[in-house]
């Protein structure tokens, strides 16, 4: 079931009742003047407008709940400042704790000429209690040594398998773009949503998916609510129905609002385009001319 409503997330938050959701997960507009943001404020105005949003979505997480809160940096006349420390000390204070600072980083963002092109977001994921559920198990990736033993000589389990036939536990560095790395440190390889990507919509800033489906099928069951107070495209809200839980997207645009209306729609009508969790990153081919040197580069070398 998911249900997306109209309007302002801190006046609809007082509708949701308190330690009904078991995880929130969203990403909340950055302050750096996209089109769906409100006039850009200063940072101490971003914080404090955010901060009683924070407050009150702690009070709707179950005690076994969770957040994840996905940010990226703030930037002004070129001198960056990484969001996640704001909100930290936001939540800290609301009594969560953190568990996990997941490093999402991905080929393709934003462009730089007198710093190194950022390439990489946060994920915060914040408990309510020391009793919260994680699910390892359902997000486990591949081994890569499935035959590797103890040492013989070991007092305690010498000669055995030492890896979990289910997998391995994942990084809290979640890889988008180099199949490489997946195999060389087993971290999860899911790209960020750009021009040709199968869930692109008009919305300017989508998270994939598959990143929320990891979080969903971690840290809830089947049954359970996920909330997301700027749900922008929907896709909280569809990874949660994808899944069997109940989904709930709050968002002031109502442009947005009909569209990720019209995208759970198409996911009831089987008709939702998705990028297939686990699908390997497109290489170019040899000799493919988007992957060529062209002819003017050669000139200049």
């Amino acid at each position: 079931m998911g249900e997306i409503l109209h309007g302002d997330c801190a006046k609809i938050l007082s509708d949701v009742p308190d330690k009904s959701v078991s995880l929130v997960i969203t990403s909340p507009p950055y302050n750096i003047g996209k089109p769906y943001e409100k006039e850009r404020m200063t940072l101490e105005e971003y914080a404090e407008w955010l901060r009683p949003i924070v407050t009150s979505l702690t009070s709707k997480v179950k005690p076994s709940g969770s957040i994840c809160w996905q940010v990226g940096n703030y930037v002004k006349d070129g001198v960056v400042v990484p969001l996640d420390y704001i909100f930290y000390e936001m939540f800290t204070t609301a009594g969560m704790k953190l568990r996990n600072r997941i490093i999402w980083h991905f080929n393709f963002g934003l462009h730089a000429q007198q710093r190194f092109s950022g390439r990489y977001e946060t994920l915060l994921w914040f408990t309510k209690s020391d009793s919260y559920r994680f699910n390892l198990d359902k997000v486990r990736v591949p081994q890569l040594y499935p035959g590797k033993r103890h040492p013989k000589g070991r007092a305690n389990g010498g000669g055995q398998l030492s890896g979990n036939p289910l997998g391995k536990n994942p990084s809290d560095v979640w890889e988008f773009s180099a199949p490489e790395a997946f195999l060389r440190d087993a971290l999860w390889n899911i790209p960020n949503v750009k021009s040709l990507h199968p869930e692109k919509t008009a919305h300017p800033c989508q998270f994939p998916s598959e990143l929320v489906e990891r979080c969903v099928l971690a840290f809830t069951k089947p049954g359970d609510t996920v909330l997301d107070p700027f749900v922008g495209a929907g896709t909280s809200v569809i990874a949660a129905v994808k899944l069997g839980r109940r989904g709930i997207g709050i968002d002031k645009s109502k442009r947005y609002v009909n569209l990720a209306n019209k995208r759970i729609a198409a996911l009831e009508a089987g008709t939702l385009e998705f990028r297939r969790s686990g699908t390997p990153i497109r290489q170019p081919r040899k000799g493919e001319k988007v992957a060529t040197v062209p002819a003017e580069w050669k000139k200049r070398r």
